[in-house]
């Protein structure tokens, strides 16, 4: 698979940096996770940065969008490959967003990402 500049990212070490640096961390992995699925799924409106600062702006509430665009944009590139047991996972992560679980979707969306740079 064409990686588009992405660069596979360990899911432990980002969210211990997260921990370690109060949260820092996680708004730079937050931005360029945002802007990998956005090359991966070559959608132009995934872009890192505005999407922080428009869920900056709404207070939080853009966060459950963004999951969900996280969500369709993950199943279409899988669907794309045609990887086995692929699945729409952006209500899953709607509702992790709901109880304030923003890692466990980054991670969860890493994860995806780095099964697909493995090939």
């Amino acid at each position: 698979m064409e990686n588009y500049g992405v660069t596979k990212r360990e899911i432990a070490t980002s969210i211990i940096l997260s921990i370690v640096t109060c949260g820092l961390y996680s708004i730079y992995w937050f931005i360029t996770l945002t802007d990998d699925v956005g090359k991966l799924s070559k959608d132009d409106h995934l872009r890192g940065g505005m999407c922080f600062l428009l869920t900056l702006v709404t207070c939080g509430l853009y966060g459950f969008y963004w999951a969900y665009l996280m969500g369709k944009a993950m199943y279409k590139i899988k669907t794309e490959k045609n990887i086995a047991g692929t699945s729409d996972n952006s209500v899953i992560y709607i509702i992790l967003q709901l109880f304030g679980l923003q890692i466990v979707t980054l991670a969860l969306v890493q994860n995806d990402v780095n099964t697909l740079l493995e090939g």
